[in-house]
Formats: C-alpha cells, structure tokens, sequence
C-alpha cells in the first residue's frame, strides 16, 4: 500500500515513517522543513514543500494513489498560538481544507489526524474521555477542534474517511537510539530537563506553581511516541477495512505533575536539577490526563511504555547527542 505522511520529517512524523517502513508500506514524506530533518528518514520518497502549495498536491496526489494520508503538520505550541493566532489559524485550518480539497478531487478516502488533547481546555473531570465537554483555552486547541469538525463535515459531503487522534503529551524517543526529539528551541519538558543534566540548556524553569494541583504544578499524562505511532497504524488498518470517522484520546492514563517528572529525571540520570520558579502560561489547564478505553475497545490499542521507559529511552538518545556535540567540537579545536 501507499502512504502519504505531511509533516513525516518531524518528531512524531519520523518516528511514524519509521514504524511505517518496518512494517512493508511504500511510503511518501511531505514535508516543508520548517521544523522537521531530513536526515531523520530512513527511507520512502521525500517531497519537500507545504500544505499552502496546492499545485504541488495536486501534483503529488496525481503521481500517486495512496491507500491512506497521516496529518502531522499542525503547528502546536500553546504559547506561540496565543502571540501569533493568524499563523495557526492560517496553517492549521487554511493548509488542511487544501489537503482535504485535494484529496477529495483525486478520490483519496482515507485520512488519519494527529490531533490533540488541547481541545478539552480545564479538565472537568479527573480522567478525559471522548464525551468530556470541548472548551479549549488557546488558539492552538481551537483550531485543532475546528479541523475535528471539518473532518465531520468532509465525511458527509465527500466520503473521506477519518480518525482523528487526541494526542496528550507525547514524549519519548525511538528505543533503537536512531530516532529522537529534536525541537529548535526545544519546548518540551523531558528533553529539555535532560539537556540541563548534560550542560547543553543553562537554566530550567518551571511556569507556575499555583496550579489547582497537589504540588501545585501541572498534571500531565506522558505518552512514548512509539504508542502513539502504534495507534495511527491501528486507525488507518480500521478505516481501511470500512471503519467509520471518529476521535479517540491516545494517552497513558497516568498523570504526572511537573515535579515529579523532574525527581524521575534525576533518579534515572543519578544528577541534581536546579530549578528556578517561572511565570505561569497564559492557557495552560491544571490538570490533562486521558482516558484511553474507547481506543482499547476499538483500536484494540494498549498503552506499552511507562514514564520511566520515556525518560530511560530520551535520556539514552540526550546522551548520543552531547557525545557527538564533544566529538565536533573537539574536531574544530
């Protein structure tokens, strides 16, 4: 079968080309650079341009018939959302009806979303689940939840399949060592601990303390990129074999505060963090844990790696990266 993967070079996107070609797909990666690396791909045809281009789609989708599209090229940082709105809504919405457009003149029926836990705004409850109310807080997750909602509309007009999948934290990095997180500025929160225990970030912040949390910090769930990369694989073989559009939470179930991911940091790496208090995040929610079960039921998904797992395999890849930063900076010298 032929898959195509826009944003493939990315963190998400590499890891999924990655399980893609393991697993004996023809694949095809678009993707404009902005934020991901070629080098990252192991393989398939790489096209470099952007979702805006709609020549460059029509050209794509008429060279190939794909069985099925992967979306990860959605921006998602919460915080440039909020000082820059008309670039995600221009992106994120305006760059998908171009997909969608394409896809239904060149009759591809079948779309997998990486969407995001963002769209349910202040957890109500202490588990998330599909019927949980969608009030998100910030651009990015009104966004996300517009392009749910075309999916719907896209469906009934068009007949393109979809699964959109509610991503909560995804972190972690191939177990292999070959793929990893490579942000520029690196935003998340395990990678840019573990830059701090090797030297390579100066300083680290926590944004708040007085989050309606036990320690006072945000409660998240942390979920391995290779989960996650099984969950679209397990969406795309549903709607394949004539599965309807929905959404499902991809998530761990397991919350962990801000803090005590920074003590599970220092207990697998064996090193002491200072930590300097920060401002809090305009958008940031208290609390955002999932509840999976509907994915178990459907997708037949089950969650493999824990936090310690995220953190062993990251701290792993942390490692490679600062031996080959000593290695060319001793080479210069």
């Amino acid at each position: 079968m032929n898959i195509l993967v826009i944003g493939g070079a990315g963190y998400i996107g590499s890891h999924m080309v990655q399980r893609l070609l393991d697993t004996g797909y023809r694949v095809v990666i678009l993707d404009n650079l902005s934020s991901g690396h070629i080098d990252a791909l192991a393989g398939g045809e790489f096209v470099h341009g952007d979702l805006a281009n709609r020549a460059l789609l029509d050209a794509v989708f008429s060279t190939h018939r794909f069985d099925c599209v992967f979306h990860f090229a959605c921006h998602s940082l919460v915080g440039d959302s909020i000082r820059d709105p008309a670039l995600y809504y221009s992106n994120n919405l305006s760059s998908t009806i171009n997909l969608l457009q394409a896809m239904s003149r060149h009759k591809a029926r079948h779309l997998v979303l990486a969407s995001s836990a963002a769209i349910f705004g202040e957890s109500c409850a202490m588990f998330i689940d599909e019927r949980h109310p969608i009030q998100p807080t910030n651009p990015y997750g009104r966004s996300i939840w517009m392009i749910e909602q075309m999916l719907a509309d896209f469906d009934g007009a068009y007949g393109i399949k979809s699964t959109a999948l509610r991503y909560f934290n995804v972190a972690g990095v191939h177990p292999s060592g070959k793929l990893g997180e490579r942000h520029t500025p690196e935003t998340h929160l395990i990678p840019r601990l573990l830059q701090a225990v090797t030297g390579r970030l100066s300083r680290i912040e926590i944004y708040g303390r007085d989050y309606g949390t036990p320690d006072g910090t945000p409660v998240r769930d942390y979920i391995h990129v290779m989960d996650i990369c099984e969950a679209n694989l397990l969406a795309m073989r549903r709607l394949l074999s004539g599965g309807k559009t929905g959404a499902y939470n991809i998530g761990s179930s397991q919350g962990a505060s801000v803090l005590e991911v920074v003590a599970a940091v220092e207990r697998i790496t064996g090193k002491r963090l200072t930590i300097h208090q920060g401002v809090r995040r305009l958008g940031d929610p208290s609390r955002v844990v999932a509840n999976a079960e509907l994915a178990r039921t459907d997708l037949a998904w089950r969650c493999r790696y824990s936090l310690n797992t995220i953190i062993e395999d990251a701290w792993r890849w942390e490692k490679g990266e600062q031996e080959m930063l000593d290695y060319y900076t001793a080479a210069r010298v």
